[in-house]
């Protein structure tokens, strides 16, 4: 499997605009875009993307923090990544499928966390983002 580096993260948290002043405002995150209900930064070569989950306290399956890691693999390699989860029974979560001008496979652990392999750049994605 390519993978070329870390890609991104994505964080549940409970109130927007509390994390994006404490992302934004005290970490120094340069802010790319910002929807009802998520946001995406940068910092230094990463991005992140927080997205607010108001219910998640009464949720049983789900909570607040890491929702899943992701890793930039090249549209030449991914498909045969996939092909690699599927041969070996990596539980597949999500996808393969188009995010904005990339494409994105997510899937779990063995002790069930959620990784995902995505293949464009924050300024791709920021240049079609709808959310």
């Amino acid at each position: 499997m390519e993978v070329q580096g870390f890609s991104h993260l994505t964080i549940n948290v409970s109130d927007l605009k509390r994390s994006l002043h404490f992302y934004h405002e005290l970490l120094g995150m340069d802010v790319k875009h910002v929807g009802n209900t998520d946001a995406y930064l940068e910092w230094g070569t990463a991005w992140i993307c927080i997205i607010e989950r108001a219910n998640y306290s009464s949720m049983n399956d789900q909570r607040l923090g890491m929702d899943h890691i992701a890793f930039y693999i090249s549209e030449e390699h991914f498909y045969d990544a996939v092909e690699l989860l599927k041969k070996h029974q990596v539980p597949i979560v999500r996808g393969p499928i188009q995010r904005g001008v990339g494409m994105s496979v997510n899937f779990l652990d063995p002790d069930g966390t959620e990784l995902e392999l995505h293949t464009s750049t924050l300024e791709e994605r920021m240049k079609v983002w709808k959310g």
